[in-house]
C-alpha cells in the first residue's frame, strides 16, 4: 500500500473510531453520490443531474449511514457479538426479512416522491409494480453480502462494506431499469 493510501486509511480509521456515526454517514453519502454519478453516465445522461445526485447523497448521508450504524449495533447486541455460522445465518435472515424490504420500499418512495417529484398516487402505483421485482432480486444478492459482512467484517466496518456494495448495487439497478425501459 502506498504511503498516501496508508495514511489516508489510518486517518479514516481514526475518524471512524472518534466519530463513528458521522464517518459512516459521510461515507454512505459519498458512495451514494459515486453510485449515482456512475449510473447517470452509464445510462447515457450527458450532463450530470446535480439535483438528483445531491438527493441521492442526502439519502445515503441522512438515512443509509445512520440506519446501518444503529442496525448493526442492535444486531450485535441482540446476538451478543457472536460470529459463529448459526448466529450469522440468523442475522442474515433477520436482516433480509425486516431491513431489506423496508429499505427498498422506503427508497422507491423517496426516489419517486422526492427525486423525481412525482405525485403520490403515481408513485404508489409504480412501487406496487416495481417493488416485488426489486425485492426478489435483492434476495438473490444481498444474503451473500450479509453473510460476508457479519462473518468477516468487524462491527465498525460493516456499514462501510455495505455502503460500498450498495454503491455497485445502485449502478446495477440503474442499468437494469434502463435496459427494461429500452425493451418496452
Amino acid at each position: 500500500m502506498s504511503t498516501v493510501a496508508k495514511k489516508g486509511w489510518e486517518q479514516y480509521m481514526l475518524q471512524l473510531q472518534l466519530h463513528p456515526l458521522r464517518t459512516k454517514a459521510i461515507t454512505a453519502g459519498v458512495l451514494a453520490g459515486v453510485s449515482d454519478s456512475v449510473a447517470q453516465k452509464l445510462s447515457g445522461i450527458q450532463r450530470i443531474q446535480l439535483r438528483r445526485l445531491l438527493l441521492k447523497v442526502l439519502f445515503g448521508f441522512a438515512y443509509g449511514g445512520p440506519f446501518g450504524h444503529f442496525m448493526h449495533k442492535l444486531l450485535d447486541t441482540i446476538f451478543k457479538g457472536k460470529k459463529d455460522k448459526k448466529t450469522v445465518a440468523k442475522k442474515v435472515l433477520l436482516e433480509q426479512l425486516t431491513v431489506s424490504p423496508w429499505n427498498h420500499l422506503l427508497f422507491l418512495f423517496y426516489y419517486g416522491l422526492v427525486v423525481e417529484r412525482r405525485p403520490f398516487p403515481e408513485v404508489k402505483n409504480r412501487v406496487k409494480k416495481q417493488y416485488p421485482s426489486v425485492q426478489l432480486t435483492a434476495w438473490t444478492f444481498w444474503p451473500a453480502v450479509g453473510w460476508i459482512n457479519y462473518h468477516y467484517m468487524p462491527l465498525q466496518l460493516r456499514v462501510i462494506f455495505h455502503s460500498f456494495v450498495a454503491c455497485c448495487w445502485g449502478i446495477f439497478l440503474n442499468l437494469r431499469a434502463r435496459t427494461v425501459a429500452l425493451t418496452k
